[in-house]
C-alpha cells in the first residue's frame, strides 16, 4: 500500500532534514537526532514522513523511536535533569537518590513539571561509574550524589 503524505509545520521541516541526511549509511537515527534537535522532541507528524522518505514502513519508524531513551515524544522542559539507572549507580544508591528527586519534583521518569521548568528521564550510563551515582542536568556531569545534591540541584533550576 502507497500512503502518500504532504508534508506541512513540523513534517516539512522534517522532510528537509530527511533529504539532506538519507545519504548517509544507516541514516535514520542520524536523521532522528536531527528532527530531535530541530524540535527539542520528534513529532509524531513526523514519522510518516521519514517513513515514506526512507521506504521505511511507519511502525519500524515508530519502533526506533520508542525502543531508544534518547528520543523524546514530547517537548521537554527548559532544564533536562537525568538520573543513571545503570548497575553501578544502583549500586551505590541510585535508586534512592532517583526516588528522592521524583519525591521532590512530583514528578515520575519523562514527565516535566507544570511550570515547563523541569524534565525527569532516566539515563542507562553517563560513564561516570567511578563517581556513582550520577546524574547530567543540562548536560553538566555530576557524580557522588547524595540526597542533598539532588536538593540543591532541584532548588537550582526551580529558582
Amino acid at each position: 500500500m502507497n500512503i502518500h503524505v504532504k508534508p506541512d509545520g513540523a513534517a516539512e521541516a522534517a522532510l528537509e532534514i530527511v533529504h539532506r541526511l538519507k545519504g548517509l549509511e544507516g541514516p535514520l537515527l542520524p536523521i532522528l537526532h536531527a528532527v530531535q534537535e530541530e524540535f527539542g522532541y520528534v513529532p509524531e507528524d513526523c514519522l510518516p514522513v521519514i517513513a515514506h522518505e526512507l521506504n521505511l514502513s511507519r511502525a519500524e519508524v515508530h519502533g526506533v523511536v520508542t525502543f531508544y531513551h534518547e528520543f523524546r515524544h514530547q517537548p521537554a522542559g527548559r532544564h533536562v535533569l537525568r538520573l543513571c539507572r545503570a548497575e553501578a549507580c544502583q549500586s551505590m544508591g541510585g535508586r534512592e537518590i532517583a526516588d528522592h528527586a521524583c519525591a521532590e519534583l512530583g514528578l515520575d521518569w519523562h514527565e516535566t513539571t507544570a511550570d515547563g521548568k523541569v524534565t525527569l528521564e532516566p539515563v542507562y550510563c553517563l560513564g561516570l561509574c567511578s563517581t556513582a551515582p550520577a546524574a547530567q542536568l543540562d548536560g553538566e556531569l555530576h557524580g557522588r550524589l547524595t540526597r542533598d545534591d539532588v536538593s540543591a540541584l532541584i532548588k537550582e533550576i526551580r529558582a
